[in-house]
Protein backbone atom coordinates (compact mmCIF):
# COMPACT_ATOMS: atom_id res chain seq x y z
CA UNK A 1 0.00 0.00 0.00
CA UNK A 2 1.17 3.45 -1.03
CA UNK A 3 1.45 6.42 1.50
CA UNK A 4 0.66 9.68 0.17
CA UNK A 5 2.26 12.16 2.36
CA UNK A 6 3.27 15.90 1.82
CA UNK A 7 5.86 17.81 2.86
CA UNK A 8 5.90 20.98 5.74
CA UNK A 9 9.21 22.97 5.08
CA UNK A 10 11.36 23.50 2.62
CA UNK A 11 14.59 23.83 4.75
CA UNK A 12 18.00 22.15 4.84
CA UNK A 13 16.90 18.97 6.39
CA UNK A 14 14.02 18.33 3.71
CA UNK A 15 16.83 17.76 1.33
CA UNK A 16 17.97 14.95 3.44
CA UNK A 17 14.19 13.31 3.44
CA UNK A 18 14.02 13.96 -0.03
CA UNK A 19 17.87 11.77 -1.13
CA UNK A 20 15.67 9.34 1.59
CA UNK A 21 12.75 8.98 -0.58
CA UNK A 22 14.31 7.40 -3.68
CA UNK A 23 15.06 4.25 -1.47
CA UNK A 24 10.68 4.20 -0.42
CA UNK A 25 8.76 3.67 -3.65
CA UNK A 26 6.59 2.95 -1.16
CA UNK A 27 5.94 6.78 -0.12
CA UNK A 28 4.27 9.18 -2.79
CA UNK A 29 5.04 12.72 -2.10
CA UNK A 30 1.53 14.56 -3.50
CA UNK A 31 3.62 18.11 -3.01
CA UNK A 32 5.18 20.69 -0.15
CA UNK A 33 4.76 23.96 1.10
CA UNK A 34 7.07 26.62 2.46
CA UNK A 35 6.27 29.71 4.06
CA UNK A 36 9.04 31.76 2.30
CA UNK A 37 8.11 31.23 -1.31
CA UNK A 38 11.63 31.62 -3.19
CA UNK A 39 12.51 29.23 -0.86
CA UNK A 40 9.56 26.98 -2.05
CA UNK A 41 10.66 27.91 -5.74
CA UNK A 42 14.07 26.56 -5.20
CA UNK A 43 13.81 23.33 -3.85
CA UNK A 44 10.29 22.51 -6.07
CA UNK A 45 12.61 23.36 -9.22
CA UNK A 46 15.75 21.46 -8.08
CA UNK A 47 13.18 18.32 -6.88
CA UNK A 48 10.89 18.68 -9.57
CA UNK A 49 7.87 18.18 -6.93
CA UNK A 50 4.28 19.94 -6.65
CA UNK A 51 4.13 23.65 -4.29
CA UNK A 52 0.88 24.28 -2.86
CA UNK A 53 -0.03 28.00 -2.51
CA UNK A 54 -0.70 27.65 0.80
CA UNK A 55 -0.86 25.52 3.75
CA UNK A 56 -4.30 25.17 3.95
CA UNK A 57 -4.60 24.06 0.33
CA UNK A 58 -2.56 21.39 1.14
CA UNK A 59 -4.66 20.50 4.30
CA UNK A 60 -7.42 20.27 2.18
CA UNK A 61 -5.67 18.09 -0.73
CA UNK A 62 -8.28 14.67 0.22
CA UNK A 63 -5.09 12.98 -1.25
CA UNK A 64 -2.92 13.64 1.14
CA UNK A 65 -3.00 11.31 4.22
CA UNK A 66 0.10 12.37 6.00
CA UNK A 67 2.04 15.95 6.85
CA UNK A 68 5.65 15.28 7.71
CA UNK A 69 6.25 18.56 9.06
CA UNK A 70 10.24 19.55 9.28
CA UNK A 71 9.47 23.39 10.19
CA UNK A 72 11.39 24.57 12.39
CA UNK A 73 11.29 23.68 15.89
CA UNK A 74 9.22 26.64 17.39
CA UNK A 75 6.25 26.37 14.48
CA UNK A 76 6.26 22.34 15.13
CA UNK A 77 3.41 22.98 17.63
CA UNK A 78 0.66 25.04 15.26
CA UNK A 79 1.84 23.16 12.42
CA UNK A 80 1.27 19.76 13.63
CA UNK A 81 -2.02 20.85 15.50
CA UNK A 82 -3.57 22.26 12.13
CA UNK A 83 -2.81 19.01 10.25
CA UNK A 84 -4.29 17.05 13.08
CA UNK A 85 -8.00 19.45 13.32
CA UNK A 86 -7.84 18.80 9.22
CA UNK A 87 -7.63 14.52 10.22
CA UNK A 88 -4.39 13.99 8.96
CA UNK A 89 -1.69 12.04 10.53
CA UNK A 90 1.50 13.83 11.53
CA UNK A 91 5.26 12.68 11.40
CA UNK A 92 7.22 15.94 13.32
CA UNK A 93 10.88 16.09 13.55
CA UNK A 94 12.35 16.52 16.79
CA UNK A 95 11.00 17.59 19.15
CA UNK A 96 6.87 17.31 19.33
CA UNK A 97 7.34 20.82 20.69
CA UNK A 98 9.25 22.94 22.68
CA UNK A 99 6.77 23.20 25.45
CA UNK A 100 5.82 20.15 27.46
CA UNK A 101 2.16 21.48 27.76
CA UNK A 102 2.03 21.76 23.79
CA UNK A 103 3.41 18.41 23.43
CA UNK A 104 0.87 16.54 25.46
CA UNK A 105 -2.29 18.64 23.73
CA UNK A 106 -0.96 16.69 20.52
CA UNK A 107 -0.50 13.25 21.44
CA UNK A 108 -4.13 13.59 23.01
CA UNK A 109 -5.67 15.47 19.98
CA UNK A 110 -4.02 12.77 18.19
CA UNK A 111 -6.04 10.10 20.41
CA UNK A 112 -9.20 12.06 20.27
CA UNK A 113 -8.82 11.39 16.65
CA UNK A 114 -7.73 8.39 16.05
CA UNK A 115 -4.99 9.41 13.84
CA UNK A 116 -1.25 8.81 14.39
CA UNK A 117 1.60 11.56 15.59
CA UNK A 118 4.88 10.44 16.15
CA UNK A 119 8.59 12.28 16.28
CA UNK A 120 12.36 11.82 14.61
CA UNK A 121 14.41 10.31 15.15
CA UNK A 122 13.86 7.22 13.52
CA UNK A 123 17.13 5.58 13.75
CA UNK A 124 16.17 2.98 16.35
CA UNK A 125 14.37 1.18 13.62
CA UNK A 126 17.74 0.68 11.63
CA UNK A 127 19.73 -2.19 11.94
CA UNK A 128 22.81 -0.47 14.49
CA UNK A 129 20.24 -0.47 17.11
CA UNK A 130 18.21 -3.24 16.52
CA UNK A 131 21.37 -5.85 16.56
CA UNK A 132 22.45 -3.92 20.01
CA UNK A 133 18.81 -4.45 20.95
CA UNK A 134 18.88 -8.11 20.03
CA UNK A 135 22.44 -8.63 21.91
CA UNK A 136 21.24 -7.40 25.01
CA UNK A 137 18.10 -9.88 25.21
CA UNK A 138 20.11 -12.37 24.66
CA UNK A 139 22.19 -11.10 27.39
CA UNK A 140 25.51 -11.65 25.33
CA UNK A 141 27.20 -9.08 27.76
CA UNK A 142 25.32 -10.75 30.67
CA UNK A 143 23.19 -8.18 33.05
CA UNK A 144 23.11 -4.16 31.63
CA UNK A 145 23.81 -2.14 34.44
CA UNK A 146 25.86 0.98 33.09
CA UNK A 147 25.66 3.12 29.60
CA UNK A 148 27.91 6.26 28.40
CA UNK A 149 26.54 8.20 25.26
CA UNK A 150 28.31 10.57 24.33
CA UNK A 151 26.87 13.47 21.39
CA UNK A 152 29.42 16.06 20.73
CA UNK A 153 29.77 17.49 17.47
CA UNK A 154 32.96 19.64 18.10
CA UNK A 155 33.00 23.54 18.28
CA UNK A 156 30.80 24.10 15.64
CA UNK A 157 30.28 28.20 16.10
CA UNK A 158 34.17 28.05 14.65
CA UNK A 159 33.80 26.20 11.79
CA UNK A 160 32.79 27.36 8.60
CA UNK A 161 28.97 26.75 8.54
CA UNK A 162 28.28 29.61 6.90
CA UNK A 163 29.49 27.48 3.70
CA UNK A 164 26.98 24.33 4.73
CA UNK A 165 24.19 24.58 2.01
CA UNK A 166 21.93 21.85 1.61
CA UNK A 167 21.17 20.40 -2.54
CA UNK A 168 18.71 22.65 -3.06
CA UNK A 169 20.62 25.59 -2.07
CA UNK A 170 19.13 25.80 1.55
CA UNK A 171 21.94 27.15 4.25
CA UNK A 172 22.15 25.25 7.28
CA UNK A 173 20.24 27.66 9.86
CA UNK A 174 22.74 28.56 12.33
CA UNK A 175 21.66 31.09 14.34
CA UNK A 176 18.30 28.72 14.77
CA UNK A 177 19.79 25.93 15.47
CA UNK A 178 22.10 28.05 18.46
CA UNK A 179 19.10 29.67 19.57
CA UNK A 180 16.92 26.13 19.88
CA UNK A 181 20.00 24.20 21.14
CA UNK A 182 22.06 21.09 20.44
CA UNK A 183 20.31 19.27 23.37
CA UNK A 184 16.68 19.94 22.45
CA UNK A 185 18.26 19.04 18.49
CA UNK A 186 20.15 16.09 19.13
CA UNK A 187 19.04 14.14 22.91
CA UNK A 188 16.58 12.28 21.23
CA UNK A 189 18.99 10.16 19.49
CA UNK A 190 20.46 7.62 22.20
CA UNK A 191 17.22 8.84 24.20
CA UNK A 192 15.12 6.68 22.08
CA UNK A 193 17.61 3.75 21.86
CA UNK A 194 17.64 3.76 25.62
CA UNK A 195 14.02 3.74 26.31
CA UNK A 196 13.77 1.57 23.68
CA UNK A 197 15.49 -0.90 25.70
CA UNK A 198 15.55 -0.12 28.73
CA UNK A 199 11.27 1.28 29.03
CA UNK A 200 11.10 4.26 30.40
CA UNK A 201 13.04 6.73 32.42
CA UNK A 202 12.11 7.01 35.58
CA UNK A 203 14.35 9.76 37.48
CA UNK A 204 16.89 11.70 35.97
CA UNK A 205 19.79 14.16 37.07
CA UNK A 206 20.78 16.95 34.85
CA UNK A 207 23.14 20.10 34.50
CA UNK A 208 23.31 22.47 31.00
CA UNK A 209 25.41 25.88 30.56
CA UNK A 210 26.08 28.29 28.00
CA UNK A 211 29.81 27.57 27.64
CA UNK A 212 30.08 30.29 24.48
CA UNK A 213 28.26 32.67 24.45
CA UNK A 214 29.38 34.87 21.43
CA UNK A 215 28.89 32.56 18.33
CA UNK A 216 29.20 35.19 15.95
CA UNK A 217 25.91 36.59 15.62
CA UNK A 218 24.47 39.84 17.08
CA UNK A 219 21.85 39.55 19.63
CA UNK A 220 21.70 35.58 19.61
CA UNK A 221 19.77 34.15 22.51
CA UNK A 222 21.50 31.22 23.01
CA UNK A 223 20.31 27.87 24.15
CA UNK A 224 22.59 25.79 26.45
CA UNK A 225 25.69 23.85 24.10
CA UNK A 226 26.46 21.57 26.62
CA UNK A 227 24.16 19.70 28.90
CA UNK A 228 25.22 15.99 30.87
CA UNK A 229 22.21 13.79 32.62
CA UNK A 230 22.04 10.94 34.43
CA UNK A 231 19.52 8.59 33.69
CA UNK A 232 17.76 5.75 35.87
CA UNK A 233 15.30 3.46 34.34
CA UNK A 234 13.05 0.94 36.04
CA UNK A 235 14.84 -2.37 35.66
CA UNK A 236 18.06 -0.65 37.76
CA UNK A 237 20.18 0.45 34.97
CA UNK A 238 22.03 3.88 34.57
CA UNK A 239 22.77 5.74 31.78
CA UNK A 240 25.14 8.84 31.15
CA UNK A 241 24.70 11.27 28.23
CA UNK A 242 26.61 14.34 27.49
CA UNK A 243 25.37 16.86 24.27
CA UNK A 244 27.43 19.43 23.19
CA UNK A 245 28.46 21.69 20.29
CA UNK A 246 31.67 22.07 22.01
CA UNK A 247 33.23 19.25 22.65
CA UNK A 248 35.48 17.54 21.02
CA UNK A 249 33.62 15.39 17.96
CA UNK A 250 32.49 11.94 19.80
CA UNK A 251 29.29 10.47 18.88
CA UNK A 252 29.62 6.67 20.92
CA UNK A 253 27.63 4.56 23.03
CA UNK A 254 28.65 1.66 24.98
CA UNK A 255 26.76 -0.37 26.95
CA UNK A 256 28.58 -2.18 29.93
CA UNK A 257 27.30 -5.47 31.64
CA UNK A 258 28.45 -8.27 34.20
CA UNK A 259 29.87 -10.38 31.31
CA UNK A 260 31.23 -7.45 28.55
CA UNK A 261 30.54 -4.59 26.88
CA UNK A 262 28.87 -3.18 23.40
CA UNK A 263 30.08 -0.32 21.46
CA UNK A 264 29.43 1.68 18.66
CA UNK A 265 30.86 4.86 17.64
CA UNK A 266 28.58 6.50 14.96
CA UNK A 267 24.99 7.16 16.50
CA UNK A 268 24.43 8.42 13.45
CA UNK A 269 24.82 5.53 10.97
CA UNK A 270 21.78 3.21 11.10
CA UNK A 271 24.73 0.55 9.32
CA UNK A 272 27.68 1.48 12.11
CA UNK A 273 29.66 -1.17 13.06
CA UNK A 274 28.67 -3.21 16.60
CA UNK A 275 31.48 -4.18 18.24
CA UNK A 276 30.95 -6.64 21.58
CA UNK A 277 34.12 -7.58 24.19
CA UNK A 278 33.72 -10.47 26.26
CA UNK A 279 35.00 -10.34 30.03
CA UNK A 280 37.14 -12.45 32.02
CA UNK A 281 40.61 -11.93 34.04
CA UNK A 282 42.22 -10.95 30.86
CA UNK A 283 39.94 -8.59 29.41
CA UNK A 284 41.33 -5.08 31.43
CA UNK A 285 44.86 -6.12 30.26
CA UNK A 286 43.57 -6.29 26.74
CA UNK A 287 42.11 -3.13 26.48
CA UNK A 288 44.89 -1.65 27.99
CA UNK A 289 47.14 -2.96 25.33
CA UNK A 290 46.05 -3.50 22.07
CA UNK A 291 48.85 -6.02 20.72
CA UNK A 292 47.62 -7.95 23.59
CA UNK A 293 44.34 -7.93 21.82
CA UNK A 294 45.10 -8.69 18.78
CA UNK A 295 47.25 -11.66 19.76
CA UNK A 296 45.43 -13.14 22.11
CA UNK A 297 41.33 -12.55 20.54
CA UNK A 298 40.57 -10.82 23.55
CA UNK A 299 39.87 -7.23 21.97
CA UNK A 300 36.29 -6.30 20.40
CA UNK A 301 34.93 -8.62 18.13
CA UNK A 302 32.73 -6.76 14.98
CA UNK A 303 29.08 -8.18 15.09
CA UNK A 304 27.20 -8.75 11.95
CA UNK A 305 24.55 -6.70 11.74
CA UNK A 306 20.93 -7.46 11.40
CA UNK A 307 19.23 -6.93 7.85
CA UNK A 308 15.71 -5.38 7.31
CA UNK A 309 13.95 -7.43 4.22
CA UNK A 310 14.41 -4.69 1.19
CA UNK A 311 11.72 -2.75 0.25
CA UNK A 312 10.12 -4.61 -3.48
CA UNK A 313 11.66 -2.20 -5.86
CA UNK A 314 14.83 -1.49 -3.96
CA UNK A 315 17.98 -2.69 -2.48
CA UNK A 316 18.51 -1.41 1.14
CA UNK A 317 19.47 2.25 1.75
CA UNK A 318 23.05 2.51 0.71
CA UNK A 319 25.34 1.76 3.19
CA UNK A 320 22.73 2.91 5.66
CA UNK A 321 23.58 6.47 6.91
CA UNK A 322 20.45 8.02 7.95
CA UNK A 323 17.30 6.93 6.57
CA UNK A 324 15.25 9.91 7.48
CA UNK A 325 12.25 8.49 5.61
CA UNK A 326 12.11 5.09 7.93
CA UNK A 327 10.22 6.94 10.33
CA UNK A 328 7.34 7.39 7.49
CA UNK A 329 7.44 4.41 6.00
CA UNK A 330 6.84 2.36 9.16
CA UNK A 331 4.08 4.81 10.15
CA UNK A 332 2.70 3.90 6.40
CA UNK A 333 3.43 0.36 7.09
CA UNK A 334 0.92 0.44 10.60
CA UNK A 335 -1.82 2.19 8.06
CA UNK A 336 -1.44 -0.32 6.14
CA UNK A 337 -2.21 -3.24 8.23
CA UNK A 338 -3.94 -1.73 10.52
CA UNK A 339 -1.56 -1.94 13.51
CA UNK A 340 0.27 0.72 15.68
CA UNK A 341 3.44 1.87 14.09
CA UNK A 342 6.45 1.13 15.93
CA UNK A 343 7.24 5.15 16.94
CA UNK A 344 4.01 5.97 19.14
CA UNK A 345 3.01 9.11 20.07
CA UNK A 346 3.04 8.20 23.92
CA UNK A 347 6.72 7.23 23.08
CA UNK A 348 7.42 10.46 21.85
CA UNK A 349 6.10 12.41 24.04
CA UNK A 350 8.29 10.96 27.07
CA UNK A 351 11.71 11.45 25.03
CA UNK A 352 10.00 15.29 24.59
CA UNK A 353 9.83 15.42 28.56
CA UNK A 354 12.95 13.67 29.57
CA UNK A 355 14.96 15.88 26.59
CA UNK A 356 13.35 19.25 27.65
CA UNK A 357 14.21 18.50 31.11
CA UNK A 358 17.43 17.61 30.17
CA UNK A 359 18.30 21.21 28.20
CA UNK A 360 16.28 23.34 30.76
CA UNK A 361 16.59 22.05 34.62
CA UNK A 362 16.31 25.30 35.53
CA UNK A 363 12.27 25.17 34.86
CA UNK A 364 11.96 21.12 35.29
CA UNK A 365 14.31 20.99 37.81
CA UNK A 366 17.95 19.73 37.96
CA UNK A 367 16.30 16.55 39.68
CA UNK A 368 13.01 15.50 38.15
CA UNK A 369 10.80 12.13 38.43
CA UNK A 370 9.62 11.69 34.97
CA UNK A 371 5.90 10.81 34.85
CA UNK A 372 5.09 10.11 31.04
CA UNK A 373 5.30 6.69 30.22
CA UNK A 374 4.35 4.95 27.11
CA UNK A 375 3.74 1.01 26.38
CA UNK A 376 6.91 -1.14 25.21
CA UNK A 377 8.32 -1.05 21.52
CA UNK A 378 9.15 -4.63 19.83
CA UNK A 379 11.79 -5.29 17.98
CA UNK A 380 11.23 -5.09 14.23
CA UNK A 381 10.22 -8.42 12.74
CA UNK A 382 13.89 -8.86 11.33
CA UNK A 383 15.55 -8.45 14.12
CA UNK A 384 14.11 -10.67 16.45
CA UNK A 385 15.24 -14.14 17.97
Amino acid sequence: MTLHFAIVGCGYVADLYMEALKSHPELRLQGVWDRDPERLRAFCAFHGVRAYVSYQALLTDGAVELVANLTNPREHFKVSEAALLAHKHVYSEKPLATELPDAQTLVEMAEARGLFITSAPCSVLGETAQTIWKLLRQQQIGTPRLVYAELDDGNVAAMDHAKWISASGAPWPAQDEFEVGCTLEHAGYHLTWLTAFFGPVHRMTTFSRVVQPDKGFVGLQPAPDFAAACFEFGNGVVARLTCSIYGAHDHRMRFFGDDGTISIDRIWDYGAPVHLTRRNRWTSRAEKYPLLARLTGLGPKRVPLVRQPPVKGRGLFGKNGMDFCRGIADLGEALANGTSPHLTARWALHVTEVVLAMQSPMVYGDTREIHTRFPPMTPMPWAKG
